[in-house]
Formats: structure tokens, sequence, C-alpha cells
């Protein structure tokens, strides 16, 4: 079933948002509630997991990047749009905009990166191969099975296979050298995220000839889901907020694409 947060459906702004790797559409649930009504949470649902658990999930960056460009431009969701995306969803959210741009279509009005390194620092993990027991022990020390370890521990067994494919596009992922995008960036970091540091996440700078705004919050590599996501979600509505305000932003009275357009339930969720 395609859709987005309810309550948003002459929202002037969309924001697209993609997970970290091996996560789902849940980790933006109740975005919606706290951005406003002025802005369209549409999360990217990737293969491998919810409503598409039976199909493949990629290996690679660049086809998983051209694929969802693909299903944007289909639900005309390229038009006053802005994209999310925390650690492996800040590469792909990157990807796609560049892929986009490419193409000829607009580029984004804002782009979020969130706990993760610039592009060209990937490629010096190998994180895919570990061993099941050491895949676990990875994502607990950086903080990504809650509160709960045993529960969360269990969710994370089942999750493997699209975690390592995920893991697997980001390692071996290079960057191709081309122009910085035009659109304004805000990069996250965290105190102690051991993965995107604070020098790292600063490297996005070069990514675009607009400005880029650099916060440090509280926490660890997965801090939009602890303390410090009402915080991350405060600056995102403030920025877009002033999207939507400046002359020249979207309009109060847009259509909402989802109820116009052709569209591709596998995608968006």
């Amino acid at each position: 079933m395609a859709g987005t947060e309810a309550g948003t459906d002459t929202a002037p702004l969309r924001l697209v948002c993609f997970p970290y790797a091996g996560g789902t559409p849940s980790v933006y649930r109740g975005w919606a509630q706290h951005l406003g009504d002025r802005v369209q949470v549409v999360p990217v649902l990737l293969p491998g997991r919810g409503l598409r658990l039976r199909e493949t999930p990629y290996t690679a960056m660049a086809p998983l990047a051209s694929d969802i460009a693909d299903a944007l431009v289909a639900c005309e969701l390229v038009r006053d749009y802005a994209l999310f995306g925390h650690s492996m969803g800040a590469l792909l959210a990157y990807e796609v905009a560049c892929e986009l741009r490419d193409r000829g279509r607009p580029e984004p009005l804002h782009l979020f990166v969130s706990g993760s390194r610039a592009p060209h620092l990937y490629g010096d993990r190998d994180d895919h191969t570990l061993s099941d027991a050491e895949l676990q022990q990875l994502i607990r020390g950086l903080g990504g099975l809650g509160a709960d370890d045993s529960i969360g521990s269990s969710y994370l067994e089942r999750r493997l296979p699209v975690l390592r494919a995920d893991l697997t596009a980001c390692e071996t992922y290079r960057w191709t050298p081309r122009h910085p995008l035009d659109c304004p960036m805000t990069a996250f970091s965290a105190t102690h995220d051991p993965i995107a540091s604070a020098p790292e996440v600063e490297a996005w700078r070069a990514y675009t000839s607009g400005s880029l705004l650099r916060r440090h919050l509280e926490g660890d590599h997965f801090f939009l889901n602890g303390t410090s996501r009402l915080t991350l979600l405060r600056e995102i509505r403030g920025e877009l907020a002033r999207l939507i305000d400046e002359p020249g932003g979207p309009g109060p009275d847009a259509p909402d694409p989802l109820l116009t357009s052709k569209r591709e339930p596998s995608w968006i969720y």
C-alpha cells in the first residue's frame, strides 16, 4: 500500500526520507506531527523489508539510486521537495539528488544528511563480511538495539540479510567526482558516533555550492531514535519553514501529488 503520514494532503512541501542500513519506514513514524501540516513526510520503502520482504535487497548504490529516481519521477514527487537520509540513507539521498540532476530534473530544495561521513570518505570498512554474531555486536555497540537488548537482538537477527546487503552497497561504494549540488544542506553529527565523526560530517561542505548548516547533537550513531530526536526534528522543521516562507518558495495551495499522479506503491510507503 502506498501513502504518506496522515494530515498533510495539501502540504506545500514534501520531505522524502531514506532509512539507515537495515532500516524501515517506521524510523520516520510520528515525524509528520512534529514537522507540521505544511510538510508531507514521504518515507521510502526499500526491497527486502515490510511489504517488500520477498524482494531481493540491492547490494550496489548506483542501481538503487537510479530506481528510486524512477519512482520519484513516476509519482511526480520531484517538485517542491527536500530529502533527508540517515547514515546509508544520507549517501543514498545524495546519489538520488545527483541522479535527478543528471536527468535534468529539479534538485531538492534542501538536502539533510545525518550520521554520515561525506561520500568520498566511504570505502574503508568491510562490516558486511562480519559473521552474524560479530555484526550483531557491532550494531549493539553503535546503540542500534535500543533499551531492551533481548527484543532488539531478536529483531536484528531477522534483519541480518537485508542489513548485510545494505552494508555491502555502502562499503563497495566509490564516489564519482562531480560538480557540487546547488541546493543548501544541513549536516547532523553526534557526540558519540564512532563511524561518522564531526570532521567527517563537516566534509559534506564540499558537496554544495550553497550554504551548509552544521548541527552537532548529543547521542550515538542512532541519535535520531534517542534523546536528540526532538532537537533533530525542531532543526528540520525550522529549515523547512524557512523554505516555505521565503519569496518564491512552495505555495500553500500546492496539490498533493499522490492524489493526482501515477503511483509506485513498491517504493513510496
